[in-house]
């Protein structure tokens, strides 16, 4: 039908009505705010904008998340007290039970007397791992009487769920990047029978068998004879569960940031003049030292407790202090490249209850800003040439001997300090490969690794379609028996004339056609 000016055409009339306008508009809308809330659900939350430095870390933005944090319940008080397993259990599940959205609570075992090993996670993903989201960690009251940071775990949990819902720049930021695991205590028998105002002794020190737990795990220079203990197997057991980046181990009885080794290769009478003992990464586990110890005033004071000498700005390598066999900060960093610093934060090790609020108010920006050095150095993924993640691929910063392991995903972190680098990847049935990166002071790095796959020959054999081995001549069609990763493959070349097989001369189109197998065959097992 011819169109003429009494007569429009259907979408002419259609965009003409002002109603069909608003309903077009309305179903954009309502399939904006559909995907919307689907990348919500998802996780895939748009890039936050940036709002300059905060908590010192320049790379650091300020989410909006605590907007959509709401309170299942109140949330339950919590004051300056010593909180025994149950009130600390009641406690735990109050909170999880208020923040449920942003907390999880669970147990990696029980004690040997049957106490549950809590860990509340506090993250804006914390029931489900967020692609290139590292883990934290803190541990407390592993030796049962140095009881001040079980408290000051409680107190940090309920600021870092407060300061979420409230807005706090930095605590948005942390949580929304970052999960953070605390267990306030990894020996609650030993809690138990430890008292109060006893600042010296071994009371509530052990476990319920009598053993030290920080002497309990496997050690990178000398065998470990003492019996492995619950306690110690539950937590060997999580953190290799959980690729933990960071992690920090509270104690109590000195003022210090102690880095590792703890041990050293050294006889014992060598030990006693108590050298230094360093690992590759020195110079970052001083640095993570430092921001501990930097931001606690006593600490960074170097003062000495009673009885002890001080500590130059509140910082000690650990063989330099005292060596000790089987502690835990080295198992996580040779066994499973978590870079853990222990913290000495009270001269006492059970100060009576009115002194827990000045140790909250002297270690609170030291634990918060420890938090946020694991977003320093480097980060990303290892993936083969289809996008596939490489699970388990090693990795080491050249001329750094210990090396780290990608996750499941092929994601993998590393906390260094500004400079140039090289990375060294290396998996089964790939080909190595070292890159170059550099690492600035305004956030960290990313970087992907692509490994190719690697032939790894058995031998290449030519056989006869007989069976006979196909010697200088083709006596009729041959097999190329391909031997690749154990694996045999036969491919079908052309019969011919008589000639080498893998020499010049004679039939043109038969070599051509042969190559051209043997190319796709290889193509095919490089994929």
């Amino acid at each position: 039908m011819r169109v003429t000016k009494s007569s429009p055409s259907w979408w002419w009339w259609w965009w003409m009505k002002p109603a069909m306008w608003y309903v077009s508009m309305l179903v954009v809308a309502f399939f904006y705010i559909y995907l919307t809330c689907v990348q919500y659900i998802r996780g895939e939350e748009a890039v936050p904008s940036a709002v300059g430095r905060l908590g010192g870390y320049p790379w650091a933005t300020q989410i909006s998340s605590h907007k959509m944090v709401k309170r299942s319940t109140s949330p339950p008080s919590l004051d300056f007290s010593y909180h025994d397993y149950e009130e600390m259990t009641s406690f735990l599940r109050g909170l999880n039970a208020a923040y449920p959205n942003i907390t999880a609570l669970y147990s990696i075992g029980r004690s040997v007397q049957g106490r549950e090993l809590w860990v509340m996670v506090v993250s804006t993903s914390p029931y489900k791992h967020t692609l290139g989201v590292p883990n934290v960690k803190y541990i407390a009251n592993m030796h049962g009487n140095e009881a001040v940071g079980r408290e000051l775990m409680l107190h940090l949990l309920q600021y870092l769920v407060e300061g979420f819902y409230e807005g706090d720049d930095y605590v948005s930021w942390l949580l929304t990047n970052t999960r953070v695991h605390i267990m306030p205590s990894m020996n609650p028998d030993g809690f138990e029978v430890a008292k109060e105002g006893t600042c010296e002794g071994g009371q509530g020190r052990y476990n319920a068998r009598g053993y030290d737990l920080n002497r309990n795990f496997p050690d990178y220079f000398k065998s470990n004879n003492a019996k492995s203990q619950p306690e110690t197997e539950h937590v060997k057991q999580w953190i290799s569960k959980i690729q933990f980046v960071l992690s920090g181990n509270i104690h109590g009885g000195a003022l210090v940031a102690s880095y590792p080794f703890d041990n050293t290769p050294k006889s014992l009478f060598q030990s006693l003049a108590s050298a230094q003992s360093l690992t590759p990464d020195d110079d970052t586990f001083k640095h993570l030292a430092l921001v501990y110890a930097g931001a606690n005033k006593r600490m960074a004071a170097g003062r000495p407790c009673k009885g002890q000498s001080g500590f130059k700005d509140g910082v000690t390598n650990g063989a330099k202090w005292y060596p000790l066999l089987g502690g835990m900060q080295d198992y996580n960093y040779v066994w499973h490249g978590c870079m853990e610093v222990t913290l000495e934060i009270s001269c006492c090790k059970y100060p009576v209850a009115a002194e827990l609020p000045r140790y909250w108010q002297e270690n609170k920006h030291s634990l918060l800003r420890f938090l946020g050095e694991v977003h320093r150095g480097v980060r990303g993924f290892v993936r083969d040439e289809a996008g596939n993640p490489i699970e388990g691929a090693t990795l080491k910063i050249k001329d750094r001997d210990l090396g780290f392991k990608t996750t499941r995903h092929g994601e993998f972190w590393r906390v260094l300090l500004p400079g140039r680098y090289v990375l060294e990847a290396f998996a089964e049935n790939y080909a190595p490969r070292e890159l170059e990166f550099g690492v600035t002071p305004t956030g960290p790095t990313s970087l992907n690794v692509t490994l190719e796959r690697s032939l790894d020959w058995d031998g290449v054999v030519l056989t006869s379609a007989t069976g006979s081995p196909a010697g200088e001549f083709w006596d009729s069609s041959l097999l190329l028996s391909l031997h690749y990763n154990n694996h045999s493959v036969l491919v079908a070349s052309s019969s011919g004339s008589r000639r080498s097989p893998l020499g010049g001369g004679g039939g043109g189109g038969g070599d051509f056609i042969f190559s051209t197998l043997l190319l796709i065959t290889l193509m095919h097992l490089c994929k």
